[in-house]
């Protein structure tokens, strides 16, 4: 007998609506209600709610609390203002990412971390690792004893907000509060992983499936819709943010990766820092690139990237762009030919197929 996949609070509730369940980073969790297409309109155009509790939570508090985040991280959490959050990465020394996260500051002393679901134990291994043998600092993997579900689309706001009595309006982008939520004490995040607005609710396991119920219920008539991984995965790419496994794993550094906004280079000290300095100087050999399909195919992770018939680098994410009606995807290659508007070719099938490379993201909210 392999082993067991772990659930989510609202497995029988997927499986109530019909939804067609698969194997996740060990998690069984819906791909897909209605359809990917049509779950990935109802985001870009009205709503749709996800189930995200397999994500992975841990919480620092104490005085030394900032300090250790600070080490094991790339971005500076000590500037992070009361409710703020921040996208961040844990490294290895090598400058591969162990895992890209968000930390939020839940209250003075107080943060919050949320890693993916894949790599909750492999993370919580580093963070318990490299914890101080002595000082004030308090570190709880909390990850089964949250869920999280996330609501995003254009009518997110007026959705969740006759829900509650929290003012969402003036909750800005990366930033947490506190409040009633469908009757229900929960914390409630403006982040999200489509591109759209959104936000991301917390509430302890037990009382995921009233809130689940409620939003649905609340969000019917305008046009929310339950929406699974398929979704969420076609959702991030058109938003250009990056899945660990594919455009981010331990041999990839954040500067390849193009996200160096996200180093803090200012800290004298962390994890990964000496071998991010020698990339920055030297200039990463590979980089992230994004491109379009100009001939017929869709570019799958893995498949080998050409130019004028040489290998040149490999897909990482790759799809069918349903707001763009294009073949859309990202792939690393050598640092020369990581220009826009550069043509190359992807191998689908054995076969050279014509793609260019454009800029991040494909997709952008219009204001």
């Amino acid at each position: 007998m392999g082993n067991q996949l772990k659930r989510t609070p609202l497995f029988e509730a997927h499986k109530a609506l019909d939804a067609r369940v698969v194997d996740f980073g060990g998690w069984e969790m819906p791909v897909q209600y209605s359809g990917i297409l049509a779950e990935h309109q109802a985001v870009r155009t009205h709503a749709g709610l996800f189930d995200v509790s397999h994500m992975g939570e841990f919480e620092f508090i104490g005085r030394d609390a900032a300090d250790f985040l600070n080490r094991i991280t790339i971005n500076e959490v000590k500037r992070l203002a009361l409710g703020q959050a921040e996208y961040s990465m844990m490294l290895y020394p090598s400058g591969g990412v162990v895992d890209d996260l968000i930390i939020y500051r839940v209250d003075d002393e107080h943060f919050l971390m949320v890693v993916n679901a894949g790599n909750i134990d492999k993370d919580w291994a580093w963070v318990e690792e490299h914890l101080p043998k002595s000082g004030d600092l308090s570190a709880v993997n909390r990850s089964d004893r949250q869920a999280l579900l996330a609501i995003q689309g254009p009518r997110a706001v007026s959705i969740l907000g006759r829900l509650t009595d929290l003012d969402l309006g003036a909750l800005r982008y990366y930033h947490i509060t506190q409040g009633g939520v469908a009757g229900l004490a929960a914390r409630v995040a403006r982040t999200g992983y489509t591109g759209e607005v959104g936000f991301e609710v917390f509430v302890p396991p037990e009382q995921a499936l009233a809130l689940w119920e409620a939003m649905l219920t609340e969000g019917e008539a305008e046009g929310l819709l339950p929406c699974g991984l398929g979704a969420r995965d076609t959702l991030r790419l058109e938003a250009g943010m990056p899945l660990y496994g594919h455009e981010l794993h331990e041999n990839i550094d954040p500067l390849s990766a193009g996200l160096g906004r996200y180093v803090a280079w200012e800290k004298p000290e962390f994890i990964g820092r000496d071998a991010l300095a020698r990339i920055r100087d030297e200039g990463p050999h590979q980089k992230l690139v994004a491109f379009e399909m100009v001939g017929r195919g869709i570019a799958r992770q893995h498949y080998e990237i050409q130019r004028d018939g040489e290998r040149v680098g490999e897909v990482a994410s790759g799809t069918f762009s349903p707001t763009l009606k294009k073949n859309i995807g990202t792939g690393y290659v050598h640092s020369e030919f990581a220009v826009p508007d550069t043509r190359l070719d992807v191998v689908v099938r054995g076969r050279p197929v014509e793609a260019r490379t454009v800029r991040l993201p494909f997709y952008k909210r219009p204001r």
